[in-house]
C-alpha cells in the first residue's frame, strides 16, 4: 500500500515535472522566436562627441546629443575594469552570460543588509548590455527572461573583452556623461589614464542609480557608496588594504568640467564652425557622429583680437556717457543672494557684476556678485569693493560725486583696477558692435574671428552674418579694376563736380570734404579716398567690368552695375572682404576662406582637407637623394601679380600718407584701406602685412548714424594698429616683394610725370608694368576738350586747370 502510494506520487511529480518542462520550453521557444537580432553589436557605433580643436591642439568646444568618447577596451585601464567588475559582476570573466551563484549571494546579502542602502543587483555585465542595446528599461519577468537568454546567447557570439568594452561605453553615469571616457572628464576632468584609486571606485559606484549618489547633493551617500566599492575591489584581490584605507579616507573632490567653449575668447570661432559643420554633414553627424576637427584658429591672436576689438568698442561707449544700471534690486537683508540672479556676461571675466550699497562725495560703496560653486550654488561669501569717484568720470560731464552718477540698489558692471585691490572701475556693455577677422592670405586660414563684443550679449556674428556696406574699402577694386585694364597708378581723373542722371533724379556724388582737387593721380584718389574720382574712373571704363572683378574676388554674389556700388554701396562680410584682400596681398591667386583644416572620423580617416594642393614626391618613405617634394598649386589666378603688387603699393600709401595714417604706428610695412559709408554708419579698415590680413569693422546693429568723425581711419585703424602692433611685434619688417617685371621709376606725386629733380616736386617710387611709363604728358579723364576729347595736358600747363578750391595733392 505505502509502496503504491509512493508511486502514485512519483508519478505525479514526474508528470507535473513534465508539464513545467513543457511550459518552460514552450516558453523558451516562444521568447526565442522573439529575441533581437544580437548581431547588431558587432555593428554598433553609438553617438559620439565632436570635438573641436584650435590649430595647435588645445580644446575649443565639444558638441554631443550625449557626452561620450569612445575607448576600445584595450585603452581601459586595469584598475578602472576591476572597479566596475568588483561593483557590477565579480564573476564576469567565468559565468556564461547569467551567474546563479551572484543571484544568490545578492539575496542573501540583500536580506542581511535590508535598510542600509547597501543593495546588491543580480543582473550581470553581459545582461546590462543586453537589456542597454536590445530591450527597454519595462520591469517584467517577460524581460528578464528575454535578458537572460540574450545574455547566453551573447556570451557565445562576442568575446568577454568585447562585451566589457560595450558595456563601459554605454553606461550613462550622470552629469550627461555616457561612458567611462566622457564620466572621467566630467567629473575631475582627467583621462581615464589619470583616475586614482578613488576616482575610480566612485564611478563604478554610478552605473546603478547615478542620480542617487551625486557629489553635491548626496556627499554621504556617495562616498559610502564609493567606499563599499573599494571594499569589493580588496575583497576580490584587486587592492591591498593600505591602498583602500587610503583611499576611503580621501573626499570625493569632483571637479566637473565646463560645457560648450573651452579655449578662452573662442565662442564666435566655435560656433561658425559649428555651423559649417551641420552644412557639411548635418546636426546628426555633428552631434553623434564623432568627428574630430582641426581648425585654423591661432589661440593667441584670438586673445588679441578679443581684446583690441572690445578695447575699441568700450572707448567709443564711453565717449558718449553711462546709461543707467544694469538692473536695480533691493539691498536690504541678504543682498548677495538677490544679485546672484542677475545674469552678467560670462564671457567677460574681467568685469563682475556689483550692486551699490551706498554712495558718497568720494566713492560709492559695492558689494560684488557672489561666487557659484561647482554644486551650482552661490557661495555665502560677501566681497565688496569701492568704486572711486576718479573712475567714473567717463559717465557724464561733470561728476563731483557718485550719487551724481548712481544710487544704492544700483546693479552696475565694474572692472578691478589692475594696480589697486578692491578699487573698480565704472564699466557698461557698449551698445556699439563691431567685428574683426585675421587670415593668412596665402591660403585662406582663418587665424582669429570675433563677431562682437560680447558672444553671451549677442550670438549674431558680425563676422560672416552682418551684411553692411564696405563704403570705402571697396575701392580698392575699382582701382585694381582699372590697373588690370590698361590704366596705371599715375593715370590721372578729374576731381571736380560731377552729375550723373539715374531716372527722374540726379545723383552728384561728394567727397567727405565736400571739397574737389582737380586732375589726380589714381594714387592721389585711393590715398585720400576721393569718392568723385572713384566714379569717374568707374564710369570710364563702364560698372559692368568692375561688378565683374567685384564677384571674381568673391566680395559680392550678384554686383549690380550701378555707380553708387563704386563707392561701397553693396552689401558684404567681413570675412568676404578680408579673403578679398588677401587675394591682392598674395599676389592675386584666389583664397577660399577656412575655419578648418581637417576632420577626421570617429576612426581616425581623414574626411576633409582644406589644403588640395598635390604633393609630388610627397609619397616616399625614405630619402635616397631624390628630388625635394613639389606643392602644385592650382589655385586661379584671378589678379594680375604685377596689378595686384600696384594696388598694394598704392595702399601703402594709404597708410603713410593717406586716410590710414595711423596704421603708420605699427612700424613695420603695412598696406590698407578705411572705409566709412554716408552719414558714418559703418567704419572699415582692412589691411595687411606680406604675412597677414586683417579686417575691422564698428557700426550699430540697426545701422544708424555713429556721428561726426566718425570714420574708418579713426574708429577701426586704431583697433587693426593695436592689434598688428603686438601680433607682429616679433616678426621682422618684411617688405612687400616685388613681382619680375615690374619697374619702379621716381615720379612726381602730384602730377604722375617722371620726377625732373624740379624744386617743389614730392618724389616717389612707382611701379609700373612692361611697356608702360610715366608720360611725358597726361589725359584726364572726365575732362574734355572743346571738341569733347580727354584733355591733354603738359608739365608746363599743369598749373593752369588747378580749380583753386584746395590744390592738386
Amino acid at each position: 500500500m505505502f509502496l503504491r502510494l509512493i508511486g502514485y506520487l512519483f508519478g505525479i511529480g514526474a508528470l507535473l515535472a513534465l508539464c513545467v518542462a513543457a511550459v518552460a520550453g514552450f516558453l523558451l521557444h516562444r521568447y526565442n522566436q522573439d529575441l533581437p537580432d544580437y548581431d547588431v553589436l558587432a555593428k554598433y557605433e553609438p553617438p559620439v562627441m565632436t570635438r573641436i580643436h584650435a590649430d595647435d591642439g588645445q580644446l575649443v568646444a565639444e558638441y554631443a546629443r550625449q557626452r561620450r568618447l569612445y575607448l576600445p577596451i584595450q585603452a581601459v585601464p586595469d584598475l578602472v575594469k576591476a572597479a566596475y567588475l568588483s561593483a557590477e559582476d565579480k564573476n564576469f570573466y567565468n559565468h556564461p552570460g547569467i551567474d546563479v551563484e551572484g543571484i544568490l549571494r545578492a539575496i542573501v546579502s540583500n536580506l542581511r543588509n535590508s535598510g542600509s542602502g547597501k543593495l546588491q543587483g543580480a543582473s550581470t555585465i553581459t545582461q546590462q548590455v543586453a537589456k542597454n542595446f536590445l530591450l527597454t528599461n519595462e520591469r517584467t519577468y517577460e524581460r528578464k527572461i528575454k535578458e537572460a537568454l540574450l545574455s547566453l546567447r551573447i556570451e557565445q557570439a562576442y568575446s568577454k573583452d568585447r562585451i566589457l568594452e560595450l558595456y563601459l561605453n554605454e553606461i550613462y553615469l550622470g552629469l550627461g556623461s555616457y561612458g567611462i571616457a566622457a564620466a572621467s572628464l566630467n567629473y575631475f576632468d582627467k583621462s581615464v589614464n589619470e583616475l586614482t584609486l578613488a576616482e575610480a571606485a566612485y564611478l563604478a559606484a554610478l552605473p546603478k542609480a547615478p542620480e542617487n549618489y551625486n557629489p553635491f547633493r548626496d556627499t554621504q551617500r556617495a562616498v559610502d557608496r564609493r567606499n563599499w566599492v573599494i571594499d569589493q575591489m580588496l575583497e576580490n584581490g584587486y587592492i591591498r588594504a593600505e591602498d583602500a584605507q587610503k583611499a576611503k579616507a580621501e573626499p570625493l573632490d569632483v571637479n566637473p568640467r565646463p560645457r560648450g567653449q573651452y579655449l578662452f575668447a573662442s565662442e564666435y570661432f566655435a560656433e561658425e564652425v559649428r555651423r559649417r559643420l551641420i552644412d557639411m554633414y548635418g546636426s546628426e553627424k555633428l552631434y553623434e557622429g564623432g568627428l574630430s576637427v582641426r581648425t585654423t584658429l591661432d589661440p593667441q591672436l584670438q586673445a588679441l583680437a578679443r581684446k583690441t576689438l572690445q578695447k575699441g568698442l568700450i572707448a567709443f561707449d564711453e565717449k558718449r556717457g553711462f546709461r543707467g544700471p544694469v538692473d536695480r534690486i533691493d539691498i536690504a537683508g541678504d543682498w548677495g543672494k538677490k544679485l546672484g540672479e542677475v545674469d552678467g556676461l560670462s564671457d567677460v571675466p574681467e568685469w563682475h557684476l556689483a550692486v551699490v550699497l551706498a554712495t558718497g562725495d568720494g566713492e560709492a560703496d559695492i558689494g560684488l556678485k557672489p561666487k557659484r560653486l561647482i554644486s551650482g550654488k552661490l557661495s555665502d561669501e560677501r566681497e565688496t569693493g569701492v568704486l572711486p569717484v576718479s573712475n567714473m568720470k567717463w559717465a557724464k560731464r561733470s561728476v563731483k560725486s557718485a550719487s551724481d552718477v548712481l544710487s544704492a540698489g544700483d546693479v552696475i558692471f565694474v572692472e578691478e583696477d589692475a594696480d589697486k585691490k578692491g578699487v573698480y572701475k565704472l564699466r557698461q556693455a557698449p551698445k556699439i558692435q563691431g567685428a574683426m577677422v585675421a587670415m593668412d592670405p596665402y591660403t585662406g586660414r582663418v587665424r582669429a574671428l570675433v563677431g562682437g563684443f560680447s558672444f553671451d550679449q549677442s550670438k549674431f556674428n558680425r563676422a560672416t552674418q552682418a551684411y553692411r556696406q564696405p563704403g570705402s574699402s571697396f575701392k580698392p577694386f575699382v582701382y585694381a579694376t582699372a590697373l588690370d585694364n590698361g590704366y596705371t597708378p599715375s593715370s590721372v581723373v578729374m576731381d571736380a563736380p560731377i552729375e550723373i542722371k539715374a531716372g527722374d533724379k540726379i545723383w552728384r556724388p561728394q567727397n567727405y570734404s565736400n571739397k574737389y582737387y582737380g586732375p589726380s593721380t589714381l594714387r592721389i584718389g585711393i590715398e585720400h579716398s576721393r569718392n568723385v574720382m572713384t566714379v569717374r574712373l568707374a564710369q570710364d571704363m563702364g560698372m559692368p567690368l568692375v561688378a565683374e572683378y567685384a564677384e571674381r574676388f568673391g566680395i559680392y554674389d550678384d554686383l549690380k552695375p550701378y555707380l553708387p556700388m563704386a563707392l561701397g554701396a553693396g552689401e558684404t562680410t567681413v570675412l568676404r572682404l578680408v579673403t578679398a584682400y588677401g587675394t591682392i596681398a598674395n599676389g592675386g591667386r584666389k583664397i577660399n576662406a577656412t575655419l578648418i583644416d581637417r576632420i577626421q572620423d570617429r576612426y581616425g580617416k581623414t574626411i576633409y582637407q582644406h589644403d588640395q594642393r598635390e604633393c609630388i614626391g610627397c609619397e616616399a618613405q625614405d630619402w635616397h637623394g631624390q628630388a625635394e617634394p613639389e606643392l602644385i598649386d592650382q589655385r586661379e589666378q584671378i589678379l594680375d601679380p604685377m596689378t595686384a603688387y600696384q594696388i598694394t603699393s598704392m595702399m601703402e600709401g594709404v597708410v603713410q600718407r593717406g586716410t590710414g595714417s595711423r596704421v603708420k604706428a605699427v612700424g613695420k610695412p603695412i598696406a590698407g584701406k578705411t572705409g566709412t559709408t554716408n552719414e558714418e554708419k559703418d567704419a572699415w579698415f582692412i589691411g595687411f602685412s606680406p604675412d597677414l590680413v586683417v579686417g575691422v569693422f564698428i557700426g550699430y546693429d540697426q545701422p544708424k548714424p555713429m556721428g561726426r568723425g566718425s570714420t574708418g581711419g579713426v574708429l577701426a585703424a586704431p583697433i587693426f594698429t593695436d592689434f598688428m602692433k603686438v601680433a607682429l611685434a616679433d616678426e621682422p619688417a618684411k617688405p612687400f616683394q616685388v613681382p619680375p617685371g615690374i619697374q619702379l621709376i621716381p615720379i612726381d606725386a602730384r602730377t604722375g610725370l617722371r620726377a625732373s629733380g624740379a624744386e617743389g616736386e614730392k618724389v616717389i617710387m612707382e611701379a609700373f608694368k612692361p611697356g608702360t611709363a610715366p608720360p611725358s604728358s597726361y589725359s584726364i579723364i572726365g575732362y574734355q576738350d572743346s571738341s569733347g576729347q580727354p584733355l591733354t595736358v603738359t608739365p608746363e600747363a599743369d598749373r593752369a586747370i588747378s580749380t583753386g578750391t584746395g590744390g592738386l595733392y
